[in-house]
């Protein structure tokens, strides 16, 4: 029986969004665990309990630091299941870039997907396209008010209505508690190149994405237009989740990913 579970296991990596960090899988990990499997969730640098703060960094490649170092660690023949959340999808299309042999399936749960053809920047203005609500993060401006913003933050009010809506709130409570700013690099063209993905290496990975019908950040219409645009191997849907699937939806994110690994994972 211990040879079949131990040939059952999967490894999960967990990656969050903006101002957020490894807390906010506790519920997903809790489940993924108690079903047999390996569970790493992450802080990138200046999130979660990351002892760099948020002034420290320069540039995407230092927030991303965190992954990369991870997956160059593993084992030759090793292989994970890489998960990321909202902003995190942008850092695993980086980490689908430099480690394409680590990953044997990606999955981005209600998350940006840049690819080859779609970028980051490109996401981001289809988004402010579609947005139909006043409420923004709140961005500082600590280079001055005619420069580009330096940080977001994300206040209560907006944790509560646009991303926990449908989440228990108990997890809205825990987020008011021990989100951080994330920072932003003013510098566009860097950016651009720092987060350039091919199909050469991005294309080795399978893909799948995880829809979130009830999703007010990154809205459902956004969800699919990236799908349509960067087409992956797979979509799922869990209906009746909000932006943060892995409060709302626990189970509902827990069973897919058990799902996905099983399909994707040899």
């Amino acid at each position: 029986m211990a040879n079949k579970q131990t040939q059952r296991e999967k490894h999960f990596v967990l990656v969050h969004g903006v101002c957020h960090g490894a807390w906010c899988w506790y519920r997903v990990a809790t489940l993924l665990e108690s079903s047999g499997h390996k569970v790493t969730a992450l802080d990138m640098a200046a999130s979660g309990v990351h002892s760099k703060r948020p002034q420290d960094l320069k540039s995407i490649v230092e927030y991303v630091e965190p992954l990369m170092e991870f997956l160059g660690s593993l084992g030759e023949r090793e292989r994970v299941v890489l998960v990321g959340h909202s902003q995190g999808g942008a850092v695993l299309s980086m980490a689908m870039e430099r480690f394409p042999e680590k990953i044997a399936v990606a999955v981005f749960a209600a998350a940006l997907m840049p690819g080859p053809e779609l970028t980051y920047h490109s996401i981001f203005e289809e988004h402010s396209r579609r947005l139909e609500y006043d409420m923004v993060p709140q961005y500082r401006f600590d280079d001055g008010p005619d420069k580009p913003p330096t940080y977001i933050s994300l206040e209560d009010d907006f944790l509560a209505s646009k991303l926990y809506q449908l989440s228990p709130p108990e997890d809205v409570t825990l987020a008011s508690y021990l989100k951080r700013p994330f920072r932003l690099y003013p510098d566009q063209d860097k950016m651009k190149e720092e987060g350039a993905v091919t199909k050469g290496r991005f294309g080795l990975v399978r893909r799948v994405y995880i829809v979130c019908d009830q999703d007010l950040l990154i809205m459902d219409s956004l969800q699919r237009w990236m799908v349509e645009m960067n087409p992956p191997d797979e979509v799922k849907v869990i209906s009746g989740s909000d932006h943060m699937v892995m409060f709302s939806k626990p189970l509902e994110l827990c069973a897919s990913l058990e799902e996905i690994a099983e399909r994707y994972c040899s």
